[in-house]
């Protein structure tokens, strides 16, 4: 099994603020689930506590092999949901592991 964790910062732009760009961003990959049928797990969260080291959002995601993670990065939804991110995103932190 393949875990995929990937963190992001998010910055206000002219319609929403950072927070609301968070819970939007959250939305959108949780509308993931059921749409790519490669995905074996996806959690999201939004950091509740201020610092100055935190990520402001999280997906914790499982795939069965490195090729159903490829398909998922590759299917549609999913990249639409990255042109949302590259509209919003400061940083961004991934860690790609396989798990017994």
């Amino acid at each position: 099994m393949i875990r995929h964790i990937v963190m992001w910062t998010v910055k206000p732009t002219q319609q929403a603020s950072s927070a609301e760009n968070a819970a939007s961003l959250k939305q959108k990959l949780d509308n993931l689930i059921g749409v790519i049928p490669d995905i074996l797990m996806l959690e999201t969260g939004i950091n509740q506590i201020e610092d100055a080291d935190a990520m402001h959002v999280v997906l914790n995601s499982s795939f069965e092999n490195w090729e159903a993670l490829k398909r998922y990065q590759q299917h549609p939804a999913h990249k639409k949901v990255g042109e949302f991110v590259k509209q919003v995103r400061i940083d961004r932190r991934v860690v790609d592991f396989e798990t017994s």
